[in-house]
């Protein structure tokens, strides 16, 4: 099996619950290919929420109804990890001291204040969003923020960015995402968003420069608080693009 193909398997088995079994050995080069392909996964995802949302609709659900649906089996097919990430996230950078007791918040396993209070927030902002659009019969937006949440990962895993401890999921994937591979999956994102909305395609560019200027800073913060890139970053990033970029389109709607 190709190394390419190989890292497609070890995004989807990684990255969701579906049925595919991934390499047994992973090191940070088919680590790193996994993270490149992590956006097919958003396609994965975004046509599955497409289709719940589809279907609620057209069963008489609300739309707020549908996206609470859509959010929900979004987290189950993810094993809710990118949830645990935001909470994980919230609670490290609200916490006091320094990045190696921060770690250790986010390692309790338990969610504090500030990770309710996130989860609470940002979902609530998916669903209302993301039923927003269905309502709006926008279909290939939701795809399109499925897509783009994945690109986030991708670009905060650029070169130059270290991983917070030696171990761990951030030591697989930081600072192995090229420069190419950023600005290609960046360029792919902008001519998606550019086909949501036809009257106006400058906002689905702005869309993705806005929702992605905000995971570079998101992650830049992170990484001078924790120390470094941790898993939890990367589903805390993923999970606020996906909101970000939902209320992005919906603007002027």
């Amino acid at each position: 099996m190709s190394r390419r193909a190989d890292g497609v398997l070890l995004a989807f088995s990684w990255l969701t619950v579906l049925p595919v079994r991934g390499p047994e050995n992973v090191d940070r080069h088919s680590a790193g290919r996994a993270i490149a392909f992590a956006p097919l996964v958003g396609l994965a995802l975004g046509g599955i929420s497409a289709a719940l949302l589809w279907v609620s609709i057209a069963a008489g659900l609300s739309p707020l109804l549908g996206g609470l649906i859509a959010v929900g089996a979004s987290a189950l097919l993810t094993r809710g990890m990118h949830l645990d990430g935001l909470a994980d996230t919230a609670d490290g950078l609200g916490c006091y001291g320094p990045p190696e007791r921060a770690r250790e918040v986010m390692k309790s396993g338990s969610a504090g204040p500030f990770g309710v209070a996130a989860l609470v927030l940002v979902l609530g902002i998916q669903a209302a969003s993301l039923g927003q659009l269905a309502q709006l019969h926008m279909w290939w937006a939701i795809v399109c923020v499925s897509v783009i949440a994945r690109v986030s990962a991708v670009v905060a895993c650029r070169r130059g960015i270290d991983a917070a401890t030696p171990s761990g999921f951030g030591a697989l994937v930081a600072g192995t995402q090229s420069t190419a591979v950023v600005a290609l999956w960046t360029g792919v994102a902008t001519a998606m968003f550019t086909y949501i909305l036809p009257d106006r395609p400058w906002q689905g560019a702005l869309v993705v420069i806005a929702a992605l200027a905000v995971a570079v800073i998101l992650t830049r913060h992170c990484v001078r608080r924790f120390g470094g890139l941790s898993g939890d970053v990367l589903g805390a990033g993923i999970e606020t693009t996906t909101a970000l970029a939902a209320v992005g389109l919906l603007l002027g709607s």
